[in-house]
């Protein structure tokens, strides 16, 4: 069987994690962009990137994504560009749509439009710090999809006083970690040189059974 690929659309932080850890578990990945310095910027990271406007259907068409495993709408601000991205990509017969919303309206209009899962980041995460305050050692995951999913991972005893760059977990598993979560916060853009300190929670995506291992201390 050949390599499984996906078309991702909107390389802000989030689609631009998933691009990544896609390719880094073997996938074929068209990356999508308006901002031809966010192409640029992950080019040499995927299989091919793309500057466009998805409001152009015909660009979104010609891209020959009709086989495509599966879409990620990952577009951050523009509802309406998000939504026409959605609608096409599923009109183009992808049989796999994952979409980011920025509200529960935005959500709606997104699963009535084509998109299989939807995800809003913001919310998800409040709805983990509030039971993070309720339950000391609440423990969440986000799929993703089937096979890779966004997890928080407590900062091991043996981690403690190095930093993500020793750490190396992009190298080593195929983990990328998206942000630390500490008693300070949630920062979505982490130091690679800082110690990471006890108590803190790496935020990471990875295929499932990588990061359960890392998460039980088996890897």
């Amino acid at each position: 069987m050949g390599k499984k690929e996906y078309i991702v659309i909107g390389l802000g932080q989030f689609g631009t994690s998933i691009a990544q850890t896609l390719m880094q578990n073997d996938c074929e990945v068209l990356a999508l962009d308006i901002n031809g310095k966010r192409t640029g910027a992950i080019a040499d990271s995927v299989t091919c990137a793309v500057t466009g406007n998805v409001m152009d259907t015909e660009l979104l068409a010609g891209l020959g994504i009709r086989n495509f495993d599966g879409a990620v709408i990952a577009i951050g601000e523009n509802m309406e560009a998000s939504i026409m991205a959605t609608m096409v990509v599923n009109e183009l017969g992808v049989p796999h749509i994952l979409a980011k919303a920025q509200s529960e309206l935005h959500a709606k209009i997104l699963r009535k439009v084509g998109a299989d899962r939807v995800v809003l980041p913001e919310w998800e995460m409040g709805i983990r710090y509030a039971n993070n305050l309720v339950h000391d050692n609440f423990f969440d995951a986000v799929e993703l999809s089937p096979d890779i999913s966004m997890m928080e991972i407590n900062v091991r005893r043996e981690w403690e006083g190095k930093s993500l760059k020793q750490l190396n977990m992009r190298a080593k598993y195929k983990v990328n970690v998206i942000g630390i979560k500490s008693d300070d916060g949630f920062d979505v853009n982490p130091d690679p040189d800082e110690p990471l300190s006890a108590n803190s929670k790496l935020v990471s995506i990875g295929r499932n059974e990588v990061l359960n291992k890392l998460a039980e201390g088996l890897m």
